[in-house]
């Protein structure tokens, strides 16, 4: 089996597609380690998996706890194979109606968080010419929509880390894959909009949580540069990339639902 003995970093690992991708790792012989800030919320999760595993609190947004767990991690099993970051949450609103502490704090966890954690663990991947860091991303940071103007700019933020840091990187051995997936059925949307309306209205198009991380792991074998998921959300941001004018015209009636 491809994951067999893989070391396995989740950040974001204590809910949603993080928890998921941990299960299903373990279930295909990798050591997942899942971190993330909720102690008791980790040891729910940790408490399902029934093979080797390993837990760590986790803030991305503090660079010394970044670097300490990231030592931590490697003394205990010796190498990280594969890095998922995959914390990270949004909030839905206005800009004229955010405060600017809104963008700030979604930049330094969904952005900082993941440049964090990669500047941590990547040297140890470089030296060993081997690696792969998987960036969780959004659609959102594709095409943007009404009351996304915060969060959209993270995923921005993230999409062009990660399509310049694959360049920088061919030769080392150490591949970069980016997952775009639009609105998944997870805890992300409790935070994002309590008031239930945007998720009522794009119920019929969210994603399975299961679906998702199962195209996670695939990509990670596969060594894939970009997942995007549905297809009908990769189509629309081709046309996007086409029709700009178009797009915000037809586009908005099913993007500014929230």
């Amino acid at each position: 089996m491809f994951f067999r003995d893989k070391v396995v970093v989740i950040t974001g690992a204590s809910s949603g597609i993080g928890a998921l991708m941990a299960q299903m790792l373990a279930e295909q012989g990798a050591v997942p380690v899942l971190a993330a800030r909720s102690e008791a919320r980790l040891a729910e999760v940790a408490g399902r998996i029934q093979r080797p595993h390993g837990t760590f609190v986790l803030d991305v947004t503090s660079s010394d706890q970044v670097e300490s767990v990231t030592s931590q991690i490697l003394q205990q099993y010796g190498r990280i194979d594969v890095l998922i970051n995959n914390a990270g949450y949004g909030v839905f609103d206005k800009l004229t109606d955010a405060p600017l502490s809104e963008f700030e704090d979604m930049m330094n966890v969904n952005y900082l968080g993941t440049v964090r954690c990669i500047k941590a663990v990547l040297p140890h991947m470089l030296e060993r010419r081997s690696g792969h860091i998987v960036n969780i991303a959004s659609m959102a940071g594709k095409v943007g929509s009404a009351k996304s103007t915060g969060y959209s700019a993270t995923k921005h933020a993230v999409l062009g880390l990660t399509n310049s840091l694959r360049q920088e990187l061919i030769g080392t051995g150490v591949a970069v894959t980016a997952v775009n997936p639009g609105p998944i059925d997870t805890p992300f949307f409790d935070r994002a909009d309590p008031t239930g309306n945007y998720v009522n209205n794009v119920r019929w198009f969210m994603l399975k949580p299961e679906e998702v991380a199962a195209k996670v792991l695939r990509a990670i074998e596969r060594r894939t540069p970009e997942v995007n998921l549905p297809f009908t959300a990769a189509a629309g941001v081709k046309l996007f990339q086409l029709f700009p004018r178009l797009f915000d015209t037809v586009g908005s009636r099913i993007l500014n639902k929230k």
